[in-house]
């Protein structure tokens, strides 16, 4: 049987995840009476909520097409700049890419991003020009814009040379010519086994065992389950393995218990096992992880892994140690913290954890805010209760002892009325502006290189400016001597200085100071942030005052309290929104925000402005 491995890659919300749906369905992988769900790989929860991809998946289908039947192998990849590290680590599974740009939009930092790392790695890419049925498609632009960024990046003459093919995903359709409509995927199918070529390792199935990990998962029946492809030999269940690290030292030894196949969207045992070239599973190893080499115990050279780009953006986890602490989550203590993040950096090459020097807290480095904030509400989820830092840079030395920060690649695009805004803010942030035009439909399209630090906390600032409308798309570049100084957050907050419960007429009360972040009857406690200042200090306030009885009745006295809906933050506003003396309190059921010194008496007194 003809074999053939594909990465689907694109920007976030291109319909990379649709699109593959699709193909599942077409392929007749689910039964005619199956129920099946919308963005079906999508199977995490936060995933399903967000509506993004997070986790690089792999899903398997049997075409039989113009060369006969062939299993394609798909992964479909994350879409976002935050979840880079999962896209580095599959692509060397893949003999070819398909390159999904939406027919609107465009070209966007992700899409750059990803298919650098695909033309590095010498992969064959195809072009599909997606959702070409929305009102103001453009495909003759997109398709220029793909070509100019692939000349631009160094792409080869044979890569340079990519076919292209136009579709719609949600509505299951693609064509190679716009003027010839067609209602179903098949030209899609046969140009994947046209142009990506079977996997060069198959060659190698008369040599010992080699398979490289780059996906682990648990699984409550067989335990740690390691993906890759099987790059020589044969894997068969009882067969007799050891796990090799990039240096060659031996890290365990064991024997496969199970060779799991991906089939549609389930995993099926192989008795027989799996030859070079086809991407599997392998159960029966306890200690081996990602950048791992399995393979047959004769072999001592362990298989290259992919460079990993460094994380960019670190914050800090600590035990929460609020006054009420440990009332809604069960797992408080640093110990168990401190084995969460562990196992997190183990399967997600893209973070990394070290102990700050008092050892009650961990330092923990990713790509950014997104990323950082999936952990934390992942970790929520599992009933932890953490403190967590504002983010910070993750800074380099140069050649010369000077100090480098991280530029990203930002692209806005906005309503014309609003650009003047954006230019302003950004540039106030240190931005350097180095393209701007009409993108069609009343919209400037901006881009820019902007020190990642500049970005932390403005996205909340950016809808307001644009009024909900803008959408701002960034992707790490390269490091840049450090920028100065940048201005943080310009207004002060409101502290509650007592605890106990919030009283609807002390809010009420304090409406006129600022917005407030709580409502009426919430916990609140001293040194806890219940609010937004109107001016540039800190404030502390009184939430909890009741209102004073009398029995005596005046004209006005009983007017009714009507509060003004407090601003309900997520994890990533809160996280994004507080200074360096902050802190976010996550529990299961809160996201509280607080000073890290909670008596009033004890904290720096903030200093005015120039």
């Amino acid at each position: 049987m003809n074999l053939r491995n594909v990465a689907i890659i694109a920007h976030v919300d291109h319909g990379k995840t649709t699109l593959v749906d699709q193909l599942l369905a077409q392929s007749g992988v689910f039964r005619a009476n199956e129920a099946t769900t919308e963005r079906a790989m999508d199977s995490n929860d936060q995933e399903k909520e967000r509506g993004i991809t997070i986790l690089a998946k792999c899903t398997s289908v049997l075409w039989n097409g113009k060369a006969g039947e062939t299993r394609i192998n798909i992964i479909d990849t994350p879409g976002h700049a935050d979840f880079g590290g999962e896209v580095e680590r599959i692509l060397g599974m893949v003999d070819g890419c398909v390159i999904l740009v939406d027919a609107e939009e465009g070209v966007m930092p992700q899409t750059k991003f990803v298919l650098t790392k695909a033309l590095k790695m010498g992969l064959r890419p195809i072009l599909c020009i997606n959702k070409v049925d929305r009102a103001h498609a453009d495909p003759d632009r997109v398709h220029n814009e793909t070509f100019d960024l692939f000349a631009a990046i160094g792409a080869t003459d044979e890569q340079l040379d990519f076919p292209h093919i136009y579709a719609s995903g949600r509505s299951g359709w693609a064509t190679l010519d716009l003027n010839q409509p067609n209602d179903n995927l098949a030209p899609l199918f046969d140009l994947i086994v046209d142009h990506v070529p079977p996997p060069a390792v198959q060659a190698n199935r008369d040599k010992p065992f080699r398979m490289l990990d780059v996906l682990i998962e648990s699984d409550p029946f067989l335990g740690r389950l390691l993906t890759g492809r099987i790059e020589s030999g044969k894997a068969v269940p009882g067969m007799a393995i050891h796990a090799l690290d990039r240096d060659g030292k031996e890290i365990e030894r064991g024997r496969i218990t199970k060779v799991l196949a991906f089939r549609g969207l389930k995993r099926q045992p192989l008795d027989e096992g799996s030859e070079a070239g086809d991407i599997v599973a392998i159960a029966g190893m306890s200690k081996a992880t990602v950048a791992d080499t399995l393979c047959a115990m004769e072999v001592t050279e362990p298989l290259d892994a992919q460079p990993i780009d460094p994380p960019t953006i670190s914050m800090t986890v600590s035990v929460n140690d609020s006054p009420l602490a440990g009332r809604e989550g069960d797992k408080v203590q640093s110990r168990v913290i401190r084995d969460r993040l562990l196992k997190e950096a183990e399967a997600n090459v893209a973070i990394r954890v070290t102990t700050t020097e008092g050892g009650d807290a961990y330092e923990v480095a990713g790509r950014g805010e997104l990323q950082l904030g999936v952990l934390i509400e992942n970790m929520r989820r599992e009933g932890f209760e953490v403190s967590i830092s504002r983010p910070r840079v993750v800074f380099q030395t140069g050649e010369n002892g000077e100090k480098l920060e991280p530029i990203e690649d930002v692209m806005v695009d906005v309503d014309d009325e609003f650009s003047g805004i954006v230019i302003e803010k950004l540039s106030a942030r240190k931005a350097e502006m180095t393209d701007m035009g009409p993108s069609g439909a009343g919209k400037t399209r901006i881009q820019l290189k902007c020190p990642s630090r500049s970005l932390i906390g403005y996205q909340g600032e950016f809808l307001t400016d644009t009024r909900g409308s803008g959408v701002l798309n960034r992707v790490f570049s390269h490091y840049e001597p450090h920028k100065g100084a940048i201005d943080g957050r310009l207004k002060g907050v409101l502290i509650s200085n007592s605890d106990g419960e919030t009283a609807a007429f002390a809010l009420w009360n304090l409406e006129d100071r600022g917005i407030m972040f709580v409502g009426a009857g919430e916990k609140t406690y001293q040194g806890m942030i219940i609010g937004e200042n109107s001016r540039w200090d800190d404030l502390d306030v009184n939430p909890i005052k009741g209102k004073q009885l009398t029995n005596v009745r005046a004209a006005g006295k009983d007017e009714a309290v009507r509060l003004t809906p407090p601003r309900q933050m997520s994890l990533e506003q809160a996280i994004a929104y507080i200074e360096e003396d902050e802190l976010v309190e996550v529990t299961p059921k809160s996201i509280r925000l607080r000073k890290q010194v909670l008596n009033p008496s004890f904290r720096k007194k903030r200093v005015k402005p120039d």
